[in-house]
């Protein structure tokens, strides 16, 4: 039973190894290499099959996504200009709030009473300076005719026009204490959401005091401040310098704390002229509609935009790139007399399933995406044809499937 098995396991190996040799010869001349020939692509062996593409230069996007944080469009502090008692709050915690909106009604005893006696001081000055008037007014002529002296008429005219100054003094008193009255009731400074309040009725609230009484945003349309490394936006400054990159002003994309992609666009507005010197970075803003109310400030989010087009790119398929042991991008093009020659090109960035290749190319050149062989080498003769082409395989013929069947034969004894 031992020698059946083992006869049995024999044959089993002969058949794999059989089998193996006929799949190595249809996948690409298995069997010359077991007689000591030369695969394609080898040194001594037929010119390998490689497909290529034709590249030529395209407007390529030079995109950046950046980290950024939403911030309000507009943010104001509700401080009182008077201090007192508030009585009164005339709005709801986290509603819509419009501009010169009553928000609080500050105890205006004292400010209406200011204005009573500016009103009055007022009406005193005016008696005084009419009453100066007239005197200035007889002396003149009785001044000519020399009834009285010279010096009692100009004391009198001198006296008339204290008096009127003093009517204007008065009537600025007056102006003070009723925009002092108009500040008892606090108005909303601009439009926006405003949120919670920091004072109840009954509270004592002073010009000088640190807290707001609250704090409205507006949050329609909003800003999103972008963060972007300044040797980035120099190594951009000088791309659009050198010529082939040209500004761009597309349109801006979010990704939000949650991975999902934010419904609107927006544009870059401007960008700072300052280093942050903590971070290293420059600050741009860019402007979103937020009719939902979707976006809060402070929020984090991920922003996606064109910064230039670089009118000198040239789009590569991804297989056709490898890196070396530096990490330098190098890839095969069809040469002169169908030799493949390695070129080492600037590829830092993707683009969908092509490499963005800005240096290393020229217009027309050939640069070969398939059939690239581990035995390759820079000056390999190859046989171009178009990428995607149909590729040969050829059934081994009877000779070979002989030689295999013999060779399988030897291995089972």
């Amino acid at each position: 039973m031992t020698r059946t098995v083992g006869e049995a396991g024999g044959r089993l190996r002969a058949v794999g190894a059989s089998v193996l040799a006929i799949a190595l010869a249809a996948c690409g001349g298995g069997g010359e290499k077991a007689q000591g020939k030369a695969g394609p692509g080898a040194p001594g062996g037929p010119p390998a099959e490689v497909g290529f593409v034709v590249v030529q230069p395209t407007d390529v996007a030079l995109e950046a996504t950046l980290p950024g944080r939403t911030v309000a469009f507009q943010s104001s502090e509700v401080r009182p200009q008077v201090s007192g008692v508030v009585q009164r709050r005339f709005f709801e915690e986290g509603q819509i709030v419009r501009r010169g909106q009553p928000l609080y009604q500050i105890d205006p005893s004292l400010y209406r009473a200011a204005v009573n006696q500016a009103q009055a001081n007022v009406a005193a000055a005016q008696a005084t300076a009419e009453a100066a008037r007239v005197r200035a007014d007889r002396f003149r002529p009785l001044a000519e005719i020399e009834a009285v002296s010279r010096q009692d008429y100009t004391d009198a005219a001198a006296t008339a026009r204290q008096s009127a100054a003093a009517v204007a003094q008065n009537r600025a008193v007056l102006e003070t204490a009723r925009v002092n009255l108009r500040f008892a009731t606090v108005p909303a400074p601009i439009s926006g959401r405003i949120g919670r309040s920091l004072f109840t009725v009954g509270a004592l609230v002073t010009t000088s005091q640190a807290d707001p009484l609250a704090t409205i945003q507006q949050l329609d349309p909003i800003f999103v401040d972008i963060q972007q490394s300044s040797s980035a936006l120099l190594s951009l400054r000088r791309s659009l310098a050198g010529g082939g990159v040209v500004p761009a002003r597309a349109q801006v994309r979010l990704k939000l704390e949650d991975g999902s992609d934010y419904g609107y666009a927006g544009t870059v507005e401007f960008s700072e002229v300052v280093v942050e010197q903590s971070t290293g970075t420059v600050t741009l803003r860019a402007r979103f509609p937020n009719p939902q109310g979707l976006l809060l400030p402070g929020m984090f989010v991920q922003a996606r935009f064109a910064q230039a087009i670089n009118t000198r790119a040239f789009l590569v398929p991804q297989p056709a790139i490898s890196r070396d042991p530096k990490g330098a991008a190098t890839l095969y093009v069809v040469g002169p007399n169908n030799r493949a020659i390695q070129r080492q090109v600037t590829a830092e960035r993707t683009e969908g399933q092509y490499w963005v290749v800005t240096k290393g190319l020229d217009p027309g050149d050939r640069v070969i995406t398939q059939g690239l062989l581990p035995s390759m080498r820079p000056g390999a003769t190859v046989r171009p044809v178009p990428a995607d082409t149909p590729q040969r395989v050829q059934a081994p013929s009877p000779e070979q499937m002989e030689r295999m069947k013999a060779q399988g034969a030897g291995k089972s004894r």
